[in-house]
């Protein structure tokens, strides 16, 4: 009885791990897709809106879900008066602290890393140039994410529980 519960447990964590894996790969896209829109929202505050940086980054992290809308607004926390960071450094520092709430990868983080450095730094029409670029390449980025969920995500559901069931095999 104990060893059929053992095996039970067994089966289930590594389905559990299989499906969690491949969340990662169904969020992932998603989360680069609420990324570019954010950016683009940021786009139109900064063309039409004339919205300074800080509100316009909590206005936008409002409209959004975690884990941008807790970038966004830890980024317009750190770029209020009391926190006396530069556009740049308060992007950097949430970017930093929130990053292993995301499924992103390294090459969106990079992106925005890259997009921190103009804001707040360069004319209104310099920034504009530099948000279409990131929004450029956080499509390519997509792209590639929907890509690797067509390909992993049904594999790693089946891992999970084909690996769990193998080590109950070995075990038995």
């Amino acid at each position: 009885m104990i060893k059929m519960l053992g095996a039970v447990l067994v089966i289930v964590a590594g389905t559990m791990a299989g499906w969690l894996k491949a969340r990662q790969f169904a969020n992932r896209p998603d989360q680069i897709r609420r990324l570019i829109q954010a950016l683009k929202r940021l786009e139109t505050e900064i063309t039409y809106g004339f919205t300074p940086l800080p509100e316009a980054l909590r206005r936008i992290g409002k409209q959004n879900n975690d884990p941008i809308r807790s970038i966004l607004l830890k980024a317009a926390e750190g770029m209020d008066g009391q926190a006396g960071m530069t556009a740049q450094e308060s992007m950097h520092k949430a970017i930093h602290e929130e990053w292993g709430h995301t499924a992103m990868r390294p090459a969106e983080r990079d992106v925005l890393y890259q997009l921190a450095y103009s804001l707040g730094t360069s004319d209104r029409r310099d920034q504009l140039k530099h948000i279409e670029t990131a929004v450029r390449q956080l499509e390519a980025e997509e792209s590639a994410a929907r890509d690797d969920q067509s390909r992993y995500e049904k594999m790693f559901r089946s891992l999970g529980l084909l690996s769990a069931a193998l080590i109950v095999i070995l075990i038995y």
